[in-house]
């Protein structure tokens, strides 16, 4: 198990976590592992764009990804450096383009994400002109899928405070990131793909976290067909996948799941006899991780 991924969490990484003690409901001493979050300030060439919390991995990423998907960094872009500075919690992002966003700043939109995560206005009109490419989605791949992603080691399992995304084709998953905030580990996902010049029309988008306005919204920005969660979903992201033409699956867990939008491109081809519903341990594990 895990092998199969080009990228996945390392939980035993000690810059992600740190001992803390404390007691438990009984009153006894106990020393337990907290997850960390740490600053990271984002410039766009000479332009200070977000100062975002961030558990400190892949911050090239992470800062690639951001400026896609507020679309301040176009797919055609030229990026000519990024540069990292640990000490001063800093990535410069450098591209060919002049840039200069002092006014699309002034007018970014508050999303449901955790973390504060933003998006800005003229993203919602992005939507209404988004033509995603056709694809299948077939439940042996997808409970093949989840399944894998449930067993493999996590930050999440170590210390909790984290949502996690993973980037997949078919039944495998390809690239797991975690972080305090689900945007964030979406555009560590989405950095990752522009930085290797991934293509987007054959992949499916999974998440830890509920299937909002802001997580169809980035699905979609970065040219995913298929966006499935073990968590709800709200209306607004369920109205803009529709308008997308996103497959948008929610609440799969063991054999179930819903599917609110997209519904054609899925392929029953899964005998559910041979799935196993999930356990009340893995619900229980689950539950605050789907917050």
């Amino acid at each position: 198990m895990g092998d199969r991924y080009l990228i996945r969490p390392d939980p035993t990484d000690p810059r992600l976590t740190q001992r803390v003690s404390g007691v438990d409901h009984t009153g006894a001493r106990i020393a337990t592992s907290v997850t960390v979050e740490r600053p990271l300030t984002i410039f766009l060439n000479s332009q200070e764009i977000v100062t975002a919390m961030t558990i400190g991995d892949y911050p090239e990423y992470l800062a690639i990804g951001y400026l896609l998907n507020q679309n301040m960094l176009r797919a055609d872009d030229v990026v000519t450096g990024i540069d990292y500075d640990e000490e001063l919690s800093v990535v410069v992002v450098r591209t060919a383009r002049a840039t200069n966003y002092e006014e699309k700043l002034k007018k970014k939109v508050q999303t449901s994400g955790c973390a504060q995560g933003t998006v800005f206005g003229d993203l919602m009109d992005f939507i209404e002109t988004a033509a995603l490419p056709p694809a299948t989605l077939r439940t042996s791949w997808l409970y093949r899928l989840i399944h894998e992603i449930n067993i493999t080691p996590s930050l999440y399992l170590e210390a909790g405070a984290i949502h996690g995304c993973v980037l997949a084709q078919e039944d495998r998953p390809l690239v797991y990131m975690e972080d305090v905030g689900r945007h964030n580990a979406v555009d560590k996902i989405a950095g990752w793909m522009f930085q290797h010049k991934v293509p987007a029309h054959d992949k499916i988008f999974y998440t830890t976290g509920r299937l909002t306005s802001e997580m169809v919204i980035k699905t979609v920005r970065m040219g995913i067909p298929i966006l499935v969660s073990r968590s709800g979903f709200t209306a607004w992201g369920v109205e803009l996948a529709r308008k997308a033409g996103l497959t948008l699956i929610g609440r799969a867990r063991g054999k179930r799941f819903v599917a609110l939008s997209g519904e054609d491109r899925i392929v029953f081809d899964q005998d559910l006899a041979y799935v196993e519903e999930e356990s009340a341990k893995q619900r229980r594990k689950a539950a605050v991780h789907d917050d």
